[in-house]
């Protein structure tokens, strides 16, 4: 759950925030109490040596991909036309 906190707050208490964030926390930054943004934290990169992976997926299934794009086509809109 994102604490809220006002512009001023965000201002003044920087660095209280920065930690907040360094932590996992989230914040939504409102302005005379109407939310205008968020403030969430980068997700970290894990780096996974290629080994590993290839040993998490060794016994997976084969994709079939024509089904895969069959089953794109059914449940995604792919026009070109601009969303309204």
């Amino acid at each position: 759950m994102s604490q809220q906190i006002s512009q001023r707050e965000l201002r003044n208490d920087s660095g209280r925030i920065m930690r907040a964030l360094d932590e996992g926390k989230s914040f939504v930054v409102a302005s005379h109490g109407r939310a205008v943004g968020e403030l969430r934290p980068l997700r970290r990169q894990r780096f996974i040596p290629a080994q590993a992976a290839v040993e998490m997926f060794r016994h997976a299934p084969a994709l079939d991909r024509e089904a895969v794009l069959a089953d794109l086509d059914a449940h995604v809109d792919q026009g070109i036309e601009p969303r309204a």
